[in-house]
């Protein structure tokens, strides 16, 4: 293959994907381009960026040169063709079904899904008319029941938070084909490193950048992916995207942008009338997270392995779910779907109940107790006594956050500092 052709390789795409030296300071890093708007160079200009004759920048809230940088990165770590950053996860969600659903309108989720999707698709997407319709990863049959005339999409996670239940990917998207609807995947907890979705059928890809992406704890964000993959005018059944928009002189987006349609949709139909704008400051913290992001992951999944495998012979863990163990029972997709690692996040079932997974979350130290997930640092929560406080036990439980439950981000630390620390927790008295 000529150097030409050569397609880069992970690493090297973490690190270099979307980025050159600043052209007029030769900056190698991406600067943090700190401005509200952006000087046009004349009147026709101005004209074409806002007809969408022309790329380039307007005002911040709709893009900006260091969010782009993010924006292409991410796109090629994913195999998309094009990104959008957002303000957080949630927002990305928002974006996404603003462009899919009108009122009325349904669409599919997996039940195992984080805690706040689920509490933002059952009761503030309401607000908006759009209904979720639950499913079962567990029983695919659940998904294909499911659809009906006002399916408008399938939303499902690749590895989901926090239990480590991995879904069939590859099954999931016939379903969605099959209705001709779009499959909409959240690859936060594995990232593009462990999994990657388009490669399986998923049409849409989100993230929430706060978590391994950025990697530190230490900005907020989100991020969309078009796969390029999905016929938005078929049946006109997606009018944002098949029918002329009079905000834009009757261009139909998917005629006209073809395979990275649905990303431009979200951002000059969705981000720049909703505005969940990320911060440029934000996009270049993330960035730089990025840069390390394969050998965090790997690390991350290497030593989840090791802690999990500790944890399932302790006396006082009555079970552990995770599906890098070999009796998982979703270890099987897990060798499919993420072969290199099966992410840093599970569960732990204590057999002292509430009272010994407040005694372990109080007695660590290397782990810091908080409401996070995908730190460097090793992290550690016990629901049922914090953030599922207010639910009884039945719901606790159902929720996936029994008075038994605790939930572990495992960090980049040494792997035997970890366990000494949880070693210590679980003994102390």
């Amino acid at each position: 293959m000529a150097d030409a052709e050569r397609i880069p390789g992970f690493n090297t795409l973490a690190v270099h994907a979307g980025a050159k030296p600043d052209p007029t300071t030769g900056a190698r890093a991406t600067p943090i381009y700190q401005t509200t708007s952006f000087v046009f160079d004349d009147v026709d200009h101005a004209a074409s960026l806002f007809g969408l004759q022309a790329f380039g920048n307007i005002y911040t809230r709709i893009g900006n040169p260091t969010n782009a940088v993010l924006e292409e990165r991410v796109a090629s770590l994913e195999g998309g063709t094009a990104g959008l950053a957002v303000a957080s996860g949630h927002a990305a969600q928002m974006i996404v079904m603003h462009n899919l659903m009108t009122p009325g309108d349904e669409f599919i989720a997996s039940k195992k899904l984080y805690g706040g999707s689920i509490n933002q698709f059952n009761h503030a997407y309401k607000n908006f008319g759009w209904n979720v319709v639950w499913a079962d990863p567990d029983d695919l049959s659940s998904f294909e029941k499911a659809v009906s005339g006002k399916t408008k999409a399938i939303f499902i996670e690749s590895i989901a938070n926090p239990g480590g239940v991995i879904t069939d990917i590859e099954a999931v998207s016939k379903i969605a084909r099959k209705a001709g609807v779009p499959l909409i995947v959240d690859n936060t907890l594995a990232t593009p490193y462990l999994c990657k979705p388009f490669d399986y059928g998923a049409d849409i890809v989100v993230h929430s950048l706060t978590k391994f992406l950025g990697g530190h704890g230490n900005s907020i964000g989100g991020m969309i992916v078009d796969g390029g993959s999905f016929n938005w005018s078929r049946e006109g059944r997606y009018p944002m995207l098949s029918e002329p928009r009079p905000e834009y002189s009757g261009i139909v987006l998917h005629e006209t942008f073809g395979n990275f349609a649905f990303a431009i949709a979200c951002r000059v139909l969705g981000l720049r009338d909703l505005g969940p704008a990320l911060s440029p400051f934000n996009a270049f913290m993330i960035l730089t997270g990025i840069e390390t992001l394969p050998l965090r992951m790997q690390r991350h999944s290497d030593n989840a392995l090791a802690v999990a495998e500790w944890l399932s012979k302790r006396p006082e863990v009555a079970w552990v779910s995770y599906p890098g163990l070999a009796g998982d029972k979703y270890n099987a997709l897990a060798k499919k779907y993420a072969p290199k690692g099966a992410g840093a996040v599970f569960t732990v079932g204590l057999k002292g109940g509430y009272d010994a997974g407040v005694k372990l979350v109080s007695n660590v130290e290397l782990f810091s107790h908080l409401a996070n997930i995908g730190d460097t640092r090793s992290l550690i929560i016990h629901p049922a006594s914090t953030t599922h406080r207010q639910l009884s036990d039945a719901q606790k439980v159902q929720a996936g956050a029994g008075p038994d439950v605790v939930r572990l981000s495992i960090g980049i630390e040494d792997k035997d500092d970890i366990i000494a620390d949880l070693e210590k927790g679980l003994t102390a008295k």
